[in-house]
């Protein structure tokens, strides 16, 4: 079985890597499944045994779905209300009736959009303010004191680039906002650098699985 399922990785893995020569069959049958293997397993080991059965059936039928002090709990009742919008989410598979979903995805998008901005404000805006208020000059502290610099003078010029009130001419607006811009660029780059290590780092995995499980070269 071990034998089986190591091979079965190395031609699947095989597979994706023809996308480097064009696009084929083969790898259209690994994409295709590994969509299928995931949504399969999403929908049943995860939505199903990890999110439904626990946060509603167990809730709203304790005696049925539920385990140990879960099954002597009274019913949930105030759950059919979620479960009814849940199910007029289904209606988006009837080109007649997919109007029906707008009322679930409005309440979802309303509630969803009030919690977002008090849970973003005091997670994300107000702790990036705090952090940003340093003491500009510390006392024989010089490479801190050019750190508080550098994060004061970027959160100014990123605030100036994303300010579109104002055209982005002149010795004000353009060179800070052209400042802005660059700490951007550096801050994107930073980003796309980690991706592409951690999609590197998956890479080498695939060379030792091939290398070493498959072709026991190393």
């Amino acid at each position: 079985m071990l034998t089986l399922s190591i091979w079965m990785g190395a031609i699947i893995t095989l597979c994706c890597f023809s996308f480097l020569f064009k696009d084929n069959p083969f790898y259209r049958f690994a994409e295709h499944l590994f969509v299928g293997v995931s949504a399969g397993y999403y929908f049943s080991a995860i939505s199903f045994h990890q999110v439904l059965k626990p946060n509603l059936l167990a809730k709203l039928f304790p005696a049925s779905f539920g385990s140990g002090q879960e099954a002597l709990a009274a019913p949930e009742l105030w759950l059919i209300v979620p479960t009814i919008l849940g199910i007029l989410m289904l209606f988006r598979l009837s080109q007649e009736l997919a109007w029906v979903s707008r009322f679930t995805v409005a309440f979802v998008m309303g509630v969803t959009t009030g919690l977002t901005i008090v849970l973003s404000t005091h997670q994300f805006l107000i702790p990036q303010i705090k952090k940003a208020i340093v003491p500009l000059f510390l006392k024989g502290q010089y490479i801190a004191s050019f750190s508080n610099w550098v994060l004061v003078i970027g959160s100014i010029a990123c605030l100036f680039y994303f300010f579109f009130s104002t055209e982005h001419r002149g010795p004000i607006y353009g060179t800070v906002s052209r400042v802005g811009i660059w700490y951007l660029m550096i801050s994107f780059g930073a980003a796309f650098g980690a991706t592409v290590m951690g999609r590197i780092s998956l890479l080498i995995g695939r060379f030792q699985f091939l290398l070493q499980d498959w072709l026991k070269l190393i």
